[in-house]
């Protein structure tokens, strides 16, 4: 039984899914794999039931009915985790944006290095943006600024979807008040652990956009972040993130 669950979601990743499961299984380090899909009408959830044949008791899928949002999607993995005896959670694309290797140095951070959170991050030392446009760097790096000037998170990359939570932190966080469901998910889930005192640690990583799929990024998610952002540090006035 590892202690360490990949929480991965998917929408039409049918040309990736196969090969990062197989990546993430082929690591020197046992790590358990939760696909979280969302209805994908690709097939993505039929390739991973095939795969489960392969992979017993180390590969699970949970399927939802319709596209539910990233959020959502990671709460679900976060709440079934929970209710099993893993102690270490990952937040990883399907996309092969995020290098699967990665997740050894992200489990060290938390592992043995006092992480609370760690973070794969693009913006620290040693961190790359590779085969991206100009303007989405540009968006990117500025959404990063802003989001440090308004919540004074110490984090460089807070918008960063390559995570590993102790389970520590996943118990403190009252996931009920986690309210955005796109790419303002990443920042609140940080911005909790924080405010409740634990550690991150930025870990720096190479981050590739995508070569094979669609990527999922929209004006309605970029607008949540903005606004998103406004509306945590306004709240973190008045409550808080823990159990009441």
């Amino acid at each position: 039984m590892s202690d360490r669950i990949v929480i991965i979601p998917t929408y039409n990743e049918k040309e990736n899914i196969v090969r990062m499961i197989d990546k993430v299984f082929s690591l020197e380090r046992d790590f358990h794999v939760l696909v979280v899909d969302d209805g994908s009408p690709d097939g993505t959830a039929a390739l991973v039931q095939e795969l489960q044949q392969q992979y017993p008791g180390r590969l699970f899928l949970k399927e939802r009915e319709g596209k539910l949002g990233l959020g959502t999607a990671y709460i679900a993995g976060f709440r079934w985790g929970l209710a099993r005896d893993y102690q270490f959670f990952f937040e990883m694309d399907a996309d092969f944006s995020h290098n699967p290797d990665d997740l050894l140095r992200l489990y060290d951070a938390c592992a043995n290095q006092g992480g609370g959170v760690a973070v794969g991050s693009r913006y620290v030392k040693g961190g790359k943006l590779e085969n991206w446009p100009f303007d989405r760097i540009l968006l990117s790096y500025g959404a990063s600024l802003y989001v440090r000037f308004i919540t004074f998170m110490p984090v460089n990359d807070p918008t960063a979807g390559f995570v590993c939570y102790r389970r520590e932190v996943l118990e403190a966080i009252d996931l009920d008040k986690i309210r955005f469901i796109g790419y303002a998910f990443q920042i609140e889930m940080k911005f909790a652990a924080h405010l409740l005192g634990f550690k991150i640690i930025e870990v720096p990583i190479t981050f590739t956009d995508r070569i094979e799929g669609v990527s999922k990024m929209s004006k309605n998610i970029v607008r949540e972040a903005i606004l998103g952002v406004l509306q945590m540090r306004y709240r973190s006035f008045f409550k808080h993130y823990g159990h009441n």
